[in-house]
């Protein structure tokens, strides 16, 4: 007989110790206690980070940069301490490679501008995939609009695999661009991102990834994959929302002029012309989220602690247990069946819309995604209007996916009647 899931996942991690670092799951949520299913979308922060957060706004904020006093020389020094904890994180060579942004859609919208108005010209290619998040779709088309570039898109297979040997052929001495996402948020797809990266750069092309939703759930070596740009968001890793960045290769931020202007990003300012600071200050204009990144930091301390092998090990038993219990499920479709998958299922009921699945799900205490997860095109090649998303996290227990299942069966049940 097999060891019980709940016996293997404890030897990983001791899960009930963790949640009781996020004071969140407490809640009783409908009389219920709450199983918080939707990670993908934004995580919980534990009580390391609130904390922090709460005692740098109490008794250590200041402006940073600019201010030659203590308070301010103080809060610039944590500030930076927090850019070196995400360049470490992320395998960076230098702290000055980490560019705060809002997150990760800022993010690629800064380098699609400024690397776009560097080096994209009419008849350039820009190559996307058919599973990226509008995030990573849009500002590329809007580029390939106005600076007459073509877009090309990599296809995906029944699995949710993109199609290696189609991207190959995609790829050409006028690809600029290959913009590609670590983990599918619609699908959990783990994308072959070493692999694509080689192929991109043999022909001379540039490769942004697209981080959100891999950097919380796996060890992320920058240098070792050799991407020229990853992207992430704060709240997805247990920090707050407001807060993210893009790591780029200092050479290339040298070459980029600034996506925003204004105070903070210049060397000169005169009424006749103006000059723009070193990275990464030229692409952080004006007064920056200063408690988010400090809360940021935090978060990196926090998921340092736990340890990002454990958390993946531990992530991958809950998919693997979930994908088995929705399996036995009659009348659910999992769309997203690849080899290699983070921690998401994503499922249709073809007997009621996911917007419906969800809100039943959610009178049981369970919080779900329904809808297109702002990958429209992905709905369209699974020839789907939305899916019903489960995504976890380390604070998951497999019993929460047991309450998932059975609130599934009821759904089918009730919608079938």
């Amino acid at each position: 007989m097999s060891e019980p899931i709940t016996s293997v996942a404890d030897n990983i991690l001791n899960v009930e110790n963790i949640r009781k670092d996020f004071p969140v799951l407490t809640q009783i949520v409908r009389g219920k206690p709450l199983i918080y299913l939707d990670n993908a979308a934004t995580t919980h922060k534990p009580s390391s980070v609130i904390e922090r957060i709460s005692k740098f706004d109490a008794e250590e904020y200041g402006t940073v940069r600019r201010g030659a006093y203590k308070l301010s020389e103080n809060a610039t020094q944590v500030y930076e301490e927090s850019r070196q904890k995400v360049a470490d994180f992320m395998g960076a060579e230098k702290k000055g490679e980490v560019v705060f942004t809002s997150g990760t859609t800022q993010a690629i919208n800064l380098v699609a501008h400024s690397f776009g108005k560097r080096f994209v010209n009419a008849g350039d290619e820009i190559i996307i995939s058919n599973i990226e998040h509008h995030a990573n779709t849009v500002p590329w088309q809007v580029l390939c609009e106005e600076r007459g570039a073509k877009l090309k898109v990599i296809p995906v297979n029944d699995a949710g695999e993109l199609m290696i040997e189609e991207y190959e052929k995609l790829l050409s001495s006028k690809t600029r661009m290959v913009a590609i996402n670590h983990v599918s948020n619609a699908l959990g797809t783990i994308n072959p991102i070493k692999e694509i990266i080689e192929k991109a750069h043999a022909v001379g092309a540039k490769v942004l990834v697209d981080g959100a939703q891999s950097i919380p759930h796996m060890k992320v070596d920058v240098q070792d994959i050799d991407c020229d740009f990853y992207t992430f968001s704060g709240h997805k890793m247990y920090a707050p929302s407001g807060i993210g960045g893009v790591y780029g290769k200092m050479d290339l931020w040298e070459e980029l002029p600034p996506y925003v202007t204004g105070g903070d990003m210049i060397m000169q300012v005169t009424l006749e012309k103006t000059t723009y600071a070193k990275p990464p200050a030229r692409f952080e204009a004006g007064t920056p989220p200063i408690t988010q990144v400090i809360g940021l930091g935090a978060a990196i301390d926090y998921l340092n602690a736990i340890g990002l092998d454990k958390i993946a090990d531990y992530e991958n038993t809950l998919l693997e247990y979930g994908t088995r219990l929705f399996n036995e499920i009659e009348g659910v479709r999992i769309i997203g069946n690849a080899h290699h998958k983070a921690s998401i299922i994503s499922f249709y009921i073809e007997a009621a819309h996911p917007h419906d699945v969800v809100t039943l799900l959610d009178q049981d205490g369970i919080s779900c995604r329904g809808g297109h997860h702002c990958a429209q095109p992905t709905m369209i090649r699974y020839g789907v209007p939305a899916t019903t998303r489960a995504s976890m996290a380390f604070y998951n227990k497999p019993e929460e996916l047991d309450a998932l299942a059975e609130s599934v069966k009821k759904c089918i049940r009730f919608f079938s009647a």
